[in-house]
């Protein structure tokens, strides 16, 4: 059965997707979550848990962060609220966070979240025998690949098949030290919509911002697999993640019924190439304008990826 998990940036938006018929929100706050459409306040995600599980649905929190020391500190009493709460499950990355939940005895799921590291079904299943429900796979997966791991999963796999995808990431504040440097005062939060474009092709476009958890840059085109739903589902990889940080408000919220509706017709067997190209054109003309789509690494060949 195919389950689709979107993000989530405001309360009213929550309702909305989980009445288009997304299965999981996926949602948290700024310290412990990278990369949120929306930080929100711990009382906002007691209500969006609430009105999940009222709609039957579930909510998965980000606590994907780098766990610092002065973050490690305080970890109990957030894990402690998440528990009392019931979420229904964490994506997680860091090996500390995996080692309090375990010592403890928390009642808390979680799906392994290592970002670009998860590309092999060795190291998805080695954190299996550790009690990962699912793991988030690396988005520069090509097909090949991903049919060889297919075969290998002991857990499910994530697959983004909607929205923008982080290429680095580092704690260094390279966008403050660059203004440090230039001497001027700038905005370089997510709200900004910087980017950076090579300088030999000026049509690439990646998106840049930094926060408490540092730098981190997305890649040129946004991901978009609705043509390829149908040999993703029949390698049996049936987690699919929508991620809105970047198509905000309604639009996001149409495009989830589009991969709800493609859903509903692969479960049927009745998907067909024109269907999703009519889908695939519904999308693009939701997406935000100045942002391309494209699938990734998806049809490259595995010996042309550095």
């Amino acid at each position: 059965m195919i389950k689709i998990t979107a993000t989530a940036e405001s309360i009213e938006q929550a309702k909305k997707l989980l009445d288009a018929g997304v299965d999981t929100l996926y949602i948290g706050e700024g310290t412990y979550g990278l990369r949120l459409p929306h930080n929100f306040t711990w009382e906002e995600i007691r209500e969006i848990t609430n009105l999940a599980h009222e709609a039957g649905k579930t909510v998965t929190v980000a606590v994907n962060a780098l766990m610092h020391p002065e973050k490690m500190k305080n970890i109990k009493e957030y894990l402690d609220f998440l528990q009392d709460i019931q979420v229904d499950k964490l994506t997680v990355g860091d090996t500390g966070v995996i080692f309090v939940l375990k010592r403890d005895g928390y009642n808390l799921p979680y799906i392994y979240d290592a970002s670009t590291m998860v590309t092999s079904a060795r190291q998805v299943n080695f954190w299996a025998e550790h009690d990962a429900k699912a793991a988030v796979l690396a988005r520069e997966l090509p097909k090949d690949e991903l049919v060889s791991m297919s075969q290998k999963l002991n857990i499910p796999g994530e697959i983004l098949v909607y929205g923008a995808t982080i290429i680095h990431q580092t704690k260094r504040p390279l966008l403050q030290n660059y203004y440090n440097f230039i001497k001027t005062d700038e905005d370089y939060s997510y709200e900004r919509g910087l980017f950076l474009s090579e300088p030999k092709d000026e049509t690439t476009h990646y998106s840049v911002f930094e926060d408490d958890h540092g730098t981190h840059i997305f890649a040129s085109d946004d991901v978009d697999m609705m043509p390829v739903l149908k040999e993703l589902t029949d390698m049996d990889f049936v987690n699919w993640k929508l991620e809105g940080i970047y198509c905000p408000g309604d639009d996001f919220v149409e495009i989830a019924k589009l991969f709800v509706e493609a859903r509903t017709l692969i479960e049927a067997g009745k998907f067909t190439a024109d269907k999703a190209y009519q889908l695939d054109e519904e999308v693009r003309k939701l997406h935000p304008k100045g942002r391309t789509l494209g699938r990734g690494f998806y049809d490259f060949a595995p010996d042309d990826i550095k």
